[in-house]
């Protein structure tokens, strides 16, 4: 079955819609999407039915269509999968290998990612869980995720712009660490890395010493209550990080504003507190330069949306994207060239990939202006 109609509300030139991009079996658990050279996404997800790594390549800005493909169906693969554009302008996608336990990537071979050559990057037991892809400054692929087997932090950083090998780092083994990674490249051109320390319960910061992330500045930046799960990164236009996760304690949403661009330390703002909220967060930097964070809320299974009101993200305006069902699960937000976020997210009602447009940089779907 192909892709469902949208439902749309237009808004002035802009439209919000929310789309069944994939219904075929039970698709969409774990997604990932990045905005192509062609202005166009591309999100990498998982199928469960199958046991794939499928991609979508969207037809339009909006995505309400796209060209669907399994580019991996060898195994069980496709897990955890995170996509990035790489220097050549084709997408890398990172995903792990359940069969063999391995982390691997695919190097899509064009734009819509309709075939793509695999290469297992880590073959060593049990690695490649919470996994989390960006192109470095030196055009390189580095890839944050999690070992499971001795419970560490691992990074690898691609030897060429396919990924066919890397260079394999342990940055962390202090208790069991290394969960729910996500990575960006801060102001100084070096990684950061946001990830959950489960033993202690907190959020934690790796801030790379050099472009192949083989070693790292560790620092716990929320170390109140049981803090840290579900983290997003992003670089604000101030130059430090932003990072987004739960308070598994209060069921809360938070926020970490670096106070660095080490973020050895941050500013720490609970955003919102009704009821279990902050699951599955996803962060970006809007158009406005203000962060825009998709995340799930547990009570409602709702998809929720918060739009800073600061650079810092001290408060932010709440908003409900999606009711239909329960749907919000893995959420992942990035925003598109118009200016507006596009969430990739799962409808486990339904058991479909889902992807939601915003009209405005709010994320309030039903705004008029005036």
């Amino acid at each position: 079955m192909g892709p469902q109609g949208p439902q749309g509300i237009g808004i002035g030139r802009a439209v919000f819609s929310l789309t069944k991009l994939d219904t075929a079996g039970d698709v969409g658990a774990t997604s990932s999407v990045a905005i192509g050279v062609d202005g166009l996404a591309l999100i990498s997800y998982y199928d469960s039915t199958n046991s794939d790594l499928k991609a979508a390549h969207c037809s339009n800005i909006a995505c309400t269509t796209a060209t669907i493909s399994s580019i991996d169906t060898v195994g069980i693969v496709g897990g955890y999968s995170s996509v990035a554009i790489g220097a050549d302008g084709l997408g890398l996608i990172s995903y792990y290998d359940g069969l063999n336990e391995h982390l691997k990537v695919a190097h899509c071979s064009n734009i819509e990612c309709t075939t793509a050559t695999n290469y297992t990057l880590d073959p060593t037991s049990f690695v490649g869980w919470h996994i989390s892809v960006t192109i470095g400054g030196d055009g390189l692929g580095l890839i944050s995720y999690y070992d499971y087997m001795n419970s560490d932090l691992k990074v690898a950083h691609c030897s060429d712009t396919l990924c066919t090998a890397g260079t394999l780092s342990v940055l962390d083994t202090t208790g069991t660490v290394g969960l729910d990674t996500s990575l960006t490249i801060g102001a100084d051109g070096l990684g950061l890395i946001s990830y959950y320390d489960q033993t202690n319960g907190d959020l934690k910061v790796a801030h790379c010493s050099n472009a192949a992330c083989t070693a790292a500045t560790l620092s716990a930046i929320d170390a109140s209550n049981d803090v840290g799960r579900f983290t997003s990164v992003t670089i604000g236009v101030d130059g430090r990080g932003l990072i987004s996760y739960t308070d598994w304690t209060n069921g809360d949403l938070k926020v970490a504003h670096c106070l660095s661009v080490t973020c050895t330390t941050a500013a720490i703002s609970a955003l919102d507190t009704a009821g279990i909220v902050g699951y599955y967060t996803s962060l970006a930097i809007g158009a406005d330069g203000l962060g825009l964070i998709s995340y799930y809320h547990v009570e409602s299974f709702v998809l929720k949306v918060a739009h800073c009101s600061d650079i810092a993200c001290t408060a932010a305006t709440l908003s409900v994207v999606d009711s239909a069902g329960a749907v919000g699960w893995r959420t992942f937000l990035t925003i598109g060239v118009d200016g507006f976020g596009l969430i990739s997210y799962y409808d486990s009602t339904n058991d479909d990939l889902k992807v939601a447009h915003l009209s405005n940089v709010f994320g309030i779907p039903y705004v008029r202006f005036r």
